[in-house]
């Protein structure tokens, strides 16, 4: 018989313990919601705070950090949500200035909420590790920056990566090289890179996939409207799941259209917890709310009079509800049995009635 393999071990972002026996760790993503505005950023927090999120999500770039000004074919985007813009354009819109980030990671710490963020390179690494980051995100398109990974992988805090795009030897490499370079806690999000993500694309199938075929805790970053990816991803297993959030949709923003607003939000971190309370233990056992319901089981009754000493037929005992008697399954090793004594009909059988 072959041994099945070690549980895969929790991990823990700020004190908050990840895993299959904990409710799905919840990260709002902010990403450019705040348009631009410091205090729209500081009321996202808040937001995200009030809605029970575990921890809300920056990104840390500029847009001469991450690409460059450029009107060559290859930097303007096509289709979708920023059609016709350049990489650039886009880029310098969405950022979360890095002279926030200081006033906002404050900000998140005194209400209680932990904040942490994607870097996309080795200068927003340091900049992050001088706020003291507790994890780190690698978002989907920088899974095969093997410079990036090994930076984080250095600071040995916990890592979440997003897979979007990715294939099976991207996935195993990335995570060779964040080990190699000192990441232990390696939590890896299936992931869609459509914005908005078709729920007929979701393949959410792909959760337990990571997790099984790499050994690592797995979750979703969920790009789909709604909230039903998010409750089918929790009864998959998954231990955390990220959203993109805004105030208002109406407000716009680059991100908006596939963001959750505030009370949405609420809602998303209820639907998950409640999937993860749903799907409770694989053990088989009576739970509580079941207990009364054991009296409807059925079991064996007597339903003639017996005299003591007369043989016991199937005109004496019958299996009927409610559950008071012996079980069923002992009939047969009654019936042809003498009784031990006197028994009245309506009575529950026990073998203190039975005679050898």
């Amino acid at each position: 018989m072959q041994t099945p393999p070690a549980p895969i071990p929790d991990m823990a972002i700020d004190g908050r313990p990840i895993g299959p026996s904990h409710p799905p760790y919840v990260i709002a993503e902010m990403s450019g919601n705040h348009k631009g505005d410091i205090g729209r950023a500081k009321a996202l927090i808040e937001a995200a705070r009030a809605a029970g999120a575990d921890a809300v999500k920056l990104q840390t770039y500029t847009a001469d950090t991450i690409t460059i000004r450029s009107g060559r074919p290859e930097f303007q985007i096509h289709g979708g949500l920023w059609d016709g813009r350049t990489l650039h354009e886009l880029y310098e819109e969405a950022h979360t200035p890095w002279a926030w980030h200081p006033e906002l990671f404050a900000h998140a710490r005194k209400l209680g909420i932990t904040i942490f963020s994607s870097p996309f390179d080795d200068s927003a690494v340091d900049m992050l590790e001088g706020l003291d980051a507790p994890a780190y995100k690698i978002a989907s398109a920088e899974i095969v920056d093997w410079g990036l990974l090994e930076r984080v992988g250095r600071t040995g805090k916990p890592v979440i990566v997003s897979t979007g795009m990715a294939n099976d030897s991207e996935i195993g490499e990335a995570l060779g090289v964040l080990r190699a370079a000192g990441a232990h806690d390696i939590l890896l999000l299936h992931c869609i890179s459509a914005y908005p993500t078709p729920l007929s694309e979701a393949n959410l199938a792909r959760i337990p996939y990571l997790r099984d075929r790499y050994r690592c805790l797995a979750g979703l970053s969920d790009h789909t409207m709604g909230l039903e990816a998010a409750r089918l991803a929790a009864a998959l297993g998954a231990v955390a799941v990220e959203k993109h959030f805004t105030l208002k949709r109406a407000d716009g923003g680059v991100d908006s259209a596939f963001s959750l607003e505030e009370q949405e939000l609420v809602e998303f971190v209820d639907a998950l917890r409640g999937a993860h309370a749903a799907l409770g233990s694989a053990q088989v056992e009576i739970s509580p709310s079941e207990e009364a319901t054991l009296n409807f089981r059925r079991s064996l009754y007597v339903v003639k009079p017996l005299k003591k000493g007369e043989t016991i037929t199937p005109a004496h005992i019958r299996s009927i509800r409610p559950g008071a008697g012996l079980p069923p399954r002992h009939l047969k090793e009654i019936l042809g049995r003498p009784a031990a004594r006197d028994v009245e009909a309506g009575v529950p059988a026990d073998w203190s009635m039975v005679g050898e």
